[in-house]
């Protein structure tokens, strides 16, 4: 027999759950900033996205971004602090030994983000994470 709790469940399940979500005032380039102008806050279905301004704002686009769609958690990220082609630091710090080179970053990246960075020196291809003060830090 099927209960009433059973009967209300499965009644408010099939709407969809309505929130407040963040979209673009206006298409947003690839590699551009989100600024509190070009974004908004609107009521819609939820659909896995940034529901508070101050989380997108200051952030860069990683893909096109189009009007009155929600903006998605991996469509955008920090802005980058290295671009493709640019000479940067690389620092690698092991058990008794640290190595400062430069390198030529193979792709863009912001803060925290893993590039691919060719070494200068040995023309090594090796990878590490673009730190705050834009040099790229090596693991083990």
């Amino acid at each position: 027999m099927i209960s009433r709790i059973s009967v209300f469940l499965f009644a408010v399940s099939a709407f969809p759950v309505c929130a407040d979500i963040i979209v673009p005032t206006r298409t947003i380039r690839a590699g551009d900033l989100l600024t509190a102008e070009t974004v908004r806050i609107v009521s819609g279905i939820e659909a896995s996205g940034f529901e508070k301004l101050e989380d997108v704002v200051g952030q860069e686009a990683r893909i096109a971004l189009y009007v009155n769609r929600p903006i998605l958690f991996n469509q955008i990220g920090p802005p980058a602090l290295i671009e493709r082609n640019q000479i940067v630091q690389i620092k690698f710090a092991g058990s008794q030994l640290m190595i400062n080179t430069e390198g030529r970053a193979l792709e863009r990246g912001g803060v925290g983000d893993r590039v691919k960075i060719m070494n200068l020196s040995s023309r090594a291809t090796i990878f590490g994470f673009v730190q705050p003060d834009g040099y790229v830090e090596v693991y083990r």
